[in-house]
């Protein structure tokens, strides 16, 4: 009788959990699925909208996104936002890992209380620093220059460090020590055995590395004033109202490349390689 009793109830539980995530991830899916609906709106304006979605559609949008470039390069803005994500992420994955693998393997002075001081300065958001950066960049000239968006978020992304250093830790420090009998010294070590052990972290800092830059708006906003060195969020924000649609299409487009890299890197982000690499 008891289990008679408990199976319905247990139903219910089920179906009304299944009722809650379908809502969740209808909150979630729906503004995706206007956005991309609205990318093929024929008039292009947000205005001529009945209700919520487009009363026309048509594929005339995306190519106007790439042909109609005489006011609104995305090609261009596509390309730069292209580089700057990509030396930006290249730059500061490998601060990153460097400054986490230190800070894991190595002792010395002060090492707390730094770590603690990053932390602690973690927990203020970017935009606190926005004058004292552009006062910088002025000085060193990197006004209007990729290269110092590129070198700001290389700098900044150390800042993060903690995630790979913890990474780090579970890698058996009884690895280094076979490594250091065999003669193997600090820079071996890292470069043949740390490394390869540390793919899924490895990967995981590049891809969050290239989002932060990718759709940032502020800080190029802030340092970029030529249209045609913009990245793509800034460009888009300086559409006009009655292109609304290319702004959705663009929004969509820059989707792509962080949905292509994830699904091509999704074989590297597996985690507890190093398990049993060392015989306890």
């Amino acid at each position: 009788m008891k289990k008679i009793i408990k199976h319905p109830r247990r139903l219910l539980g089920v179906a009304l959990t299944y009722i809650i995530l379908l809502a969740v991830a209808f909150v979630f899916l729906f503004p995706i699925l206007w956005l991309v609906l609205a990318s093929f709106s024929k008039s292009g304006s947000i205005y001529s909208f009945k209700g919520f979605f487009p009363t026309d559609y048509s594929f005339d949008t995306f190519v106007r996104l790439f042909t109609d470039t005489d006011m609104y390069n995305y090609p261009r803005w596509f390309a730069n936002t292209l580089f700057i994500a990509v030396m930006s992420s290249l730059l500061g994955t490998f601060l990153t890992i460097l400054t986490a693998y230190c800070m894991s393997r190595f002792r010395f002075k002060s090492r707390k209380a730094l770590m603690k001081t990053t932390l602690l300065l973690g927990m203020f958001p970017s935009f606190m620093t926005m004058t004292a950066v552009y006062l910088l960049c002025t000085q060193f000239n990197l006004i209007n220059q990729h290269w110092g968006l590129i070198l700001i978020y290389a700098a900044g992304a150390p800042m993060g460090y903690l995630t790979q250093k913890g990474f780090f830790d579970t890698i058996s420090v009884s690895v280094d020590e076979a490594a250091r009998i065999d003669g193997a010294n600090n820079f071996q070590i890292f470069v043949k055995i740390t490394l390869p052990l540390a793919k899924p972290m490895i990967v995981y800092t590049l891809l969050s590395s290239f989002v932060w830059p990718w759709s940032d708006f502020i800080l190029p906003k802030l340092l970029l004033k030529n249209k045609d060195l913009y990245t793509v969020a800034v460009g888009l924000m300086s559409l006009d109202d009655t292109e609304f649609s290319r702004f959705a299409a663009g929004s969509v487009f820059i989707a792509l490349p962080i949905v292509i890299f994830y699904f091509a890197l999704s074989k590297f982000l597996i985690s507890g390689l190093s398990a049993g690499a060392v015989k306890q």
